[in-house]
């Protein structure tokens, strides 16, 4: 079996119904609660990190938090 990384794994996840999508975000989100607090820690600074370089790689690519929030909650409507 071929391994996916993380951006192909992503992608594969974003081609979901949002039914199936939202299944999988609260199943990892339930799979976050079982780290201890230093491996939470660790995760979202490396998150933080990741979207710091990808926003200094690309500025163009952020979208005001309006706008973002206004998408999600007419999705979930």
């Amino acid at each position: 079996m071929e391994t996916m990384n993380v951006d192909e794994l992503e992608a594969q996840a974003l081609k979901l119904d949002h039914k199936s999508r939202a299944r999988l975000a609260e199943r990892l989100l339930v799979s976050l609660d079982e780290l201890s607090e230093q491996e939470s820690e660790q995760l979202w600074a490396a998150e933080a990190q990741r979207r710091d370089a990808q926003m200094d790689a690309d500025p163009g690519s952020s979208r005001p938090a309006d706008d973002v929030f206004r998408e999600a909650w007419s999705r979930i409507k």
